[in-house]
């Protein structure tokens, strides 16, 4: 197969969002995540190479948007849990990449890699359910293309996935075979509980049980499979990779909570996202819930019932940020932070401790 050549890359700093002090301080501390994250972007492109032009562009389109490339970074700090961190000096892998002796760093790269196109996977499939016409600032693949076009490029990346994944043995595979059902559980479970749910499709309450198993489902347990993979190829035992599993999924938890906050209560210039996203479609995130519980039978009550129009939109967003709803959902958060932090102190104090608790800490940090 004669493969689509992968454009330039640009600088690390222009490709991600994670903030270069924090890049800098991490390795400061002896915690080379850079390597991972640099080569985690270029396997990406490889990845996806194809001989045919067009699936080559869209298979693309999400990549070189950039993102946070926080799963691959999460990969990257828990593959210092273990006693087989990537070492200072790697040698050269056989992909080209920087290497250690026994292969940690090309490993953890293809496992920051697999999580990433997985991410991106759900994505082109998450904006076809929500009919979004916009991700990262730029039109989504279902506008710019169409359905077809997004949903069958979301599958390309999970087949590409997949096939990386049985390089690194049968375990990391099944781990992330049980992560995609998971995901896709959580995803229908969210149809179920939003309003104007599809046809024949049994309606679920949107209660606060039902909701946390939505977001443990479509966020928390990609970021749990993340710190997995990146305690397993460290070298760790089987119970600090629980442990580094268990943080993830807190991790996860809190971070899907401090944005269903953000979605209430910044506006567009903090959070760079359009406030009351979720209400517009009929997603009841947990500061809805609790504002709901608050006065089940008020005014936010009734236009969460009817037609939601920018004016109602407004309205409720003025009567959530009135109540205490917002509290509560942070100190919510704050239990699963703590929680994360929690399973940490089996590591003992060391630069990668310090490093994933300000991480988890960060989630609580952005909402206030």
């Amino acid at each position: 197969m004669t493969a689509a050549s992968s454009p330039a890359q640009p600088p690390r700093a222009a490709r991600l969002s994670i903030p270069a002090p924090v890049l800098d301080e991490l390795e400061g501390h002896g915690l080379p995540v850079a390597r991972v994250l640099d080569g985690v972007e270029t396997r990406l492109h490889d990845q996806v190479t194809s001989d045919n032009a067009f699936v080559d562009e869209v298979a693309r389109y999400l990549i070189s948007a950039g993102g946070k490339r926080f799963r691959p970074l999460m990969v990257a700090l828990t593959g210092h849990l273990g006693p087989r961190p990537p070492a200072a000096s790697p040698g050269t892998d056989r992909a080209g990449f920087a290497d250690d002796a026994d292969g940690t760093l090309g490993a953890l790269i293809d496992a920051g890699t697999i999580v990433e196109l997985v991410h991106l996977a759900t994505l082109y499939h998450d904006d076809v359910i929500d009919e979004a016409p916009a991700r990262r600032g730029s039109p989504s693949a279902n506008s710019r293309w169409d359905n077809t076009v997004a949903i069958l490029t979301g599958d390309y990346l999970f087949a590409r996935a997949s096939d990386l994944s049985a390089d690194l043995g049968v375990e990391v595979t099944r781990i992330m075979a049980r992560t995609l059902a998971r995901l896709c559980e959580g995803q229908i479970r969210e149809v179920q509980g939003s309003l104007g749910a599809l046809p024949d499709v049994p309606v679920v309450e949107p209660t606060l049980e039902h909701y946390l198993e939505v977001i443990s489902g479509k966020t928390a347990s990609l970021i749990e499979t993340s710190c997995r993979y990146g305690a397993l190829l460290s070298g760790a035992t089987t119970d600090e990779i629980e442990a580094a599993a268990r943080y993830g999924w807190n991790v996860g938890m809190a971070f899907q909570l401090s944005d269903d906050i953000l979605d209430v209560g910044s506006d567009h210039e903090d959070s760079g996202k359009t406030p009351g996203t979720d209400l517009r479609e009929g997603v009841r995130t947990l500061p809805v819930l609790y504002g709901l519980a608050q006065d089940a039978d008020g005014e936010l009550a009734g236009l969460l019932d009817g037609e939601l129009g920018d004016a109602e939109v407004e309205r409720a967003l003025v009567l959530l940020r009135s109540g205490d709803a917002l509290a509560r959902s942070r100190d919510h958060a704050a239990g699963y932070v703590d929680a994360a932090v929690g399973e940490l102190a089996r590591f003992g104090d060391r630069p990668v401790v310090t490093a994933l608790t300000r991480l988890a800490e960060y989630a609580l940090d952005r909402v206030g």
